[in-house]
């Protein structure tokens, strides 16, 4: 629980500038404070689960008003931290290339490298310290905070726009003018009673490139993204068989899908990354299919430690795997490796590789 602070404990020393200065110190791009005021959100997520756009992530409900009300999830919260962090890749093979060659894996931009829970986590904590630091002796028991990175039901887009980190795009990420989208965001909730950053105008003006390149047609409408059709979601939080409507429009995206983000014009002004930890591992960036195909659950495991692939399991690594390999251009050696891995398959990997099977041997 976080008791609030009063205006009257708040010390000089922790001011925009100060808080701006240690984020950039710590690897952070942006840093913005927001209130938590989040009524316009929750009225947008009431109507995104109503009409079931959150598919099988029950947790996005489970929580009731706590998602879009920050001071039920954590009592006392005043003000929200905000941080963005960049992740493209400075070095990585074309993402248009590797998605024209369909014998090679697309995994999402973000996943390249290691887990940027870990690294996001770590520094936040490491802000909240100076903070607490900074403060004096006798306010130091009374500063009290709670750090999120993609964890717990934290809004976090929503906060981060009023925050001044960007705007809500159409696709439903954030954008900002001078770095794209291609960036992280995390968030530390505080009893301090900080001042709040402006927010942004937004500036996708009549752009509906996001939506035009979208594989699944899974942005119904603009800023409402139906997950349920979102080859992000299928290939990574949807846990059972892919519906077959969708899976020869996944192409060879075994992990995540950057469509919308690859087409959307304020991507010429982002960022690379600098942090180390995002640089690519095991050649992410352009592995063929049925290397990864090859790789045994031990070596799935080995290879993607302290990857954030490592959490969808071997099962849906593999079922992700098959239908990229089905939707590969005919190839004895495929449908070789399909079937002898048939027999020692799950069910659900099993119907997956019978589809696989057929579309290598009638090709659309």
């Amino acid at each position: 629980m976080i008791v609030p602070m009063s205006n009257d404990h708040i010390t000089p020393l922790i001011t925009s500038e100060t808080l701006n200065r240690w984020a950039l110190e710590l690897g952070f791009q942006q840093l913005g404070v927001s209130d938590i005021e989040l009524g316009e959100a929750e009225n947008k997520l009431a109507q995104w689960l109503k009409n079931k756009f959150h598919g099988d992530m029950e947790w996005m409900q489970r929580h009731g008003d706590k998602r879009s009300r920050p001071a039920l999830l954590e009592p006392g919260t005043l003000s929200i931290i905000s941080v963005r962090m960049n992740y493209r890749p400075p070095q990585s093979y074309d993402p248009a290339m590797i998605l024209n060659h369909p014998e090679r894996a697309y995994i999402s931009r973000y996943a390249l490298g290691r887990d940027y829970h870990k690294v996001m986590r770590k520094r936040l904590q490491t802000l909240a310290k100076r903070i607490e630091q900074t403060l004096e002796e006798k306010q130091q028991d009374a500063f009290k905070y709670r750090v999120f990175v993609d964890s717990a039901p934290v809004m976090e887009k929503p906060i981060a726009a009023k925050a001044g980190l960007g705007w809500v795009g159409k696709h439903s990420n954030i954008l900002n003018q001078e770095a794209g989208s291609w960036f992280f965001l995390g968030e530390i909730y505080t009893n301090l009673p900080l001042e709040p950053s402006t927010p942004v105008s937004n500036h996708c003006g009549d752009c509906a490139a996001c939506i035009d390149i979208c594989p699944t047609q899974a942005i119904v409408e603009p800023y409402v993204l139906d997950a349920r059709r979102c080859i992000s979601y299928l290939t990574i939080e949807h846990k059972g068989s892919i519906p077959l409507e969708f899976r020869e429009a996944i192409g060879n995206r075994i992990y995540g899908c950057d469509d919308c983000q690859l087409v959307c014009p304020w991507n010429r002004f982002a960022q690379t990354a600098q942090e180390a930890d995002f640089a690519i591992r095991n050649q992410l960036d352009s592995v063929q299919l049925l290397t990864l195909f090859a790789w045994s659950e031990d070596e799935f495991l080995k290879k993607m430690e302290g990857s954030p692939i490592r959490r969808i399991g071997y099962e849906r690594w593999q079922r992700n795997l098959v239908i990229a390999l089905g939707n590969a251009p005919p190839s004895p050696i495929i449908k070789q490796a399909l079937i002898e891995k048939h027999h020692s398959s799950s069910e659900l990997l099993q119907e997956h590789i019978e589809w696989a099977l057929q579309r290598q041997n009638n090709p659309t």
